[in-house]
């Protein structure tokens, strides 16, 4: 079975950073592309960042481009998001998502990904 298991957010100033990691487990975890979300209160869950089953691809929502790093440690079994620059409205919980597939792509659909994390909460203070 599946799980992901988010850590790594917390209250941070704005301007600040956080780094963001998912342990994997239950999975051949190269097999599986990898996303982040989040979801601010009142409002739906977004896509943030994703990244393909060995890493070469990568691909951010155009709010956190040049902010926000997505990356991924096969042998350790853990994605990641570098998070810098923050900024208030980046306060959310985030979550962990994965996408089993054998072929090298990068899913951003909510729709697309099948198992989660239970999230971590992000605030940014202004």
């Amino acid at each position: 079975q599946v799980q992901l298991v988010e850590s790594g957010g917390g209250l941070v100033q704005a301007g600040g950073s956080l780094r963001l990691s998912c342990a994997a487990s239950g999975l051949t975890f190269s097999n599986y592309a990898m996303g982040w979300f989040r979801q601010a209160p009142g409002k739906e869950r977004e896509f943030v960042a994703a990244i393909s089953r060995r890493g070469g691809n990568t691909y951010y929502a155009d709010t956190v481009k040049g902010r926000f790093t997505i990356s991924r440690d096969n042998a350790k079994n853990t994605v990641a998001l570098q998070m810098d620059s923050l900024k208030p409205e980046d306060t959310a919980v985030y979550y962990c998502a994965a996408r089993l597939t054998p072929y090298v792509v990068i899913f951003q659909r909510e729709s697309d990904y099948r198992d989660w994390g239970q999230g971590t909460q992000v605030t940014v203070s202004s």
